[in-house]
């Protein structure tokens, strides 16, 4: 498998070369064959000009597919690299559409670029197959070993185990068999996971492997996040790590609200037909309020008004705040399809508008349900570094129904490493969420909480 491992990256290489070079040459017969002939060829650059346009577009395809995550062959399932696949060639040829009329300075026909879209999906759909074929051949899946502590590994061997393609979990031991137990299971397998182990065991454990060559996976502590976000200092021999711990910088607040402005400007003339249409079909449906409004938290705690179309009856919460769990009975007809479609988000861009949210960021919780977070788990208010989102790292990386306690690492790490093409990044990512539909699913009350403590393990000195 060591061997093997090596000629990963270079037949994932192998592989986008070739569907650039096909989806090249499409473009190159599309654009000679029903645009280029419109241009002047009188002009001695003309011939240098076909092939700038043919660059740039692929320039915007491979950027549109790399950020959907289009290339991940080995990485994400096929009907996920589909998606990311058919997402990317949509923009791009929307994108090039605008950039065609541009250079011939007209509205043109649009109908070669509805067949280019066509000749691409014909093209990906037996690339994407083939790849993966070919990579499940050659990298069967990887046989891990997890070895945890006091916390249980069941919630992350149960997420792992759900890509059986890439991983199996063969066995978990506990620490407290003793170091030279563990080293012996480690050399047993592939590689292994290190789960929430005490510092000290963790560091031991993780410079063996290094030494060893074993590949080693880690669930980060919250400290060890914080650490990626350190600036490193070299102003002596020995270096430093800054770590400033205030969220954003001024700039950076600056330049992400103005984004806000603008994206929430263009998408409420965008959506406000189709929040009408979703307006009209709460209200027919049981004569309730078309909205729900709730008090959230943001920045430093501060708490504002959140409005939603209401997905729920109107009684759904006599009892008092619950989150939504799966296949929740409060949820209306109407409610489930759009929470589905993530339409009752839609007023949400008028929280952002107004500032009272920013378009990516963590999301908002309930205050009454974040303090009985903050009860279990007494870092979760390092959320609140920064303003909360509509979108966010946590919503496109992890799942509706992802754990607090993994929704605040997630959250922990877009703030520790927050820039403007994080944002941008994530708000394509959000783009395939809409389309996934584990993306909407509530809580499972069956699922091990990642909380969940191991029964009477043993204390050894490491």
């Amino acid at each position: 498998m060591k061997a093997r491992d090596q000629y990963k990256k270079l037949i994932n290489f192998i592989a986008r070369v070739v569907l650039i070079s096909l989806e090249t040459l499409i473009f190159a017969y599309i654009w000679y064959e029903f645009y280029s002939r419109n241009i002047n060829n009188e002009n001695i650059f003309y011939r240098r000009g076909n092939w700038a346009v043919i660059g740039i577009y692929i320039l915007i395809l491979f950027f549109f597919t790399k950020n959907f995550g289009g290339y991940k062959i080995g990485y994400l399932r096929i009907s996920d690299i589909c998606l990311s696949q058919l997402l990317a060639i949509f923009c791009a040829n929307v994108v090039v559409y605008i950039e065609i009329c541009a250079i011939l300075k007209d509205y043109v026909n649009p109908n070669p670029v509805f067949l280019l879209t066509v000749l691409e999906i014909v093209v990906i759909f037996p690339w994407v197959y083939i790849s993966r074929w070919l990579f499940t051949r050659l990298f069967p899946p990887r046989r891990l070993l997890v070895v945890y502590d006091e916390r249980s590994p069941k919630y992350i061997i149960e997420k792992i185990n759900e890509r059986p393609d890439k991983y199996h979990v063969c066995e978990a031991v506990n620490v407290s068999k003793g170091r030279e137990r563990v080293l012996q299971k480690i050399h047993e397998y592939e590689a292994v996971v290190l789960c929430d182990i005490k510092a000290n065991i963790r560091n031991d454990l993780l410079k063996y492997c290094f030494e060893h060559s074993i590949r080693t996976y880690v669930t980060p502590k919250l400290s060890d996040i914080i650490i990626t976000g350190a600036e490193g200092i070299y102003l002596f021999d020995s270096p430093l790590l800054l770590s400033r711990n205030q969220g954003l910088t001024a700039d950076q607040l600056l330049v992400k609200r103005l984004m806000d402005i603008v994206i929430s400007a263009v998408l409420l003339v965008i959506m406000f037909p189709f929040m009408l249409i979703v307006a009209f079909l709460i209200k027919i449906y049981d004569h309730g309020p078309v909205f729900y409004y709730q008090d959230r938290l943001t920045r430093d705690g501060k708490v504002f008004r959140m409005i939603k179309f209401r997905s729920m009856r109107m009684d759904s919460e006599k009892d008092g705040a619950m989150v939504a769990k799966k296949h929740d009975d409060r949820v209306t007809p109407i409610g489930r399809f759009l929470r589905r479609i993530h339409f009752d988000e839609l007023p949400q861009i008028i929280n952002v508008f107004k500032g009272d949210m920013s378009f990516v960021g963590p999301r908002p919780e309930r205050p009454e349900i974040a303090e009985l977070y903050s009860a279990k788990i007494p870092e979760f208010g390092f959320r609140l570094k920064v303003k909360a989102g509509l979108t966010g790292y946590a919503q496109v990386y992890g799942r509706y129904n992802t754990t607090p306690y993994y929704k605040l690492k997630l959250d922990l790490t877009y703030i520790e490493n927050y820039s403007v093409f994080m944002d941008i990044k994530i708000i394509f990512g959000t783009f395939k969420v809409l389309f996934q539909k584990e993306n909407t699913e509530g809580f499972d009350e069956n699922k091990i909480s990642p909380d969940d403590r191991v029964d009477e393990v043993k204390k050894v000195e490491w």
